[in-house]
């Protein structure tokens, strides 16, 4: 969210305000797994989830307001929507989730046997472990995501209809 926009440019609700920390919902919530039950875990990544499909449709909304001959309409809406989808069931839902789970699983477990320090504190330290941690994976995954969709999936859209850069 560093990235404001420039003077003057539409102001994007999902990227550019407070709506796009929904996105890192699932990650708050695999930071606290060890502390809540399984079920609040879940329903973060509802919130992630449904915080990518608004994005998604979104898109394909500004994409479909954009006048142009009618040829091409029907498949800049499928590549708007289809690139903001995949673009953020990566990098803002499946790979940081992943992330956070795995950070805090490998914390608990070096805690557990590393320190004789009892389970509550162990768990309230591998939380803080797992929120300290997304700040700093958060841009290197936005451009692994971008180099793996740019290296893949966008090769196959028309060179019109790409995508910019999320």
């Amino acid at each position: 969210m560093s990235d404001s926009p420039p003077r003057g440019a539409e102001r994007d609700l999902f990227r550019d305000t407070w709506v796009r920390y929904l996105g890192y919902a699932n990650e708050v919530g695999e930071a606290f797994r060890s502390l809540v039950p399984t079920a609040v875990v879940w329903l973060s990544y509802g919130v992630s989830s449904s915080y990518v499909l608004a994005d998604a449709i979104d898109k394909g909304k500004k994409a479909r307001d954009v006048p142009s001959p009618e040829a091409g309409h029907s498949t800049r809406v499928t590549v708007a929507v289809v690139d903001t989808f995949v673009w953020q069931a990566l990098a803002s839902v499946a790979i940081p989730g992943f992330t956070i789970n795995r950070v805090c699983a490998a914390s608990l477990y070096i805690l557990g046997t590393a320190t004789r320090w009892p389970l509550a504190v162990r768990k309230w330290t591998t939380t803080a472990l797992g929120l300290l941690a997304i700040p700093i994976i958060i841009h290197p995954i936005d451009r692994s995501v971008d180099f793996l969709l740019d290296s893949s999936l966008r090769k196959l859209y028309p060179s019109a209809e790409k995508p910019s850069s999320s």
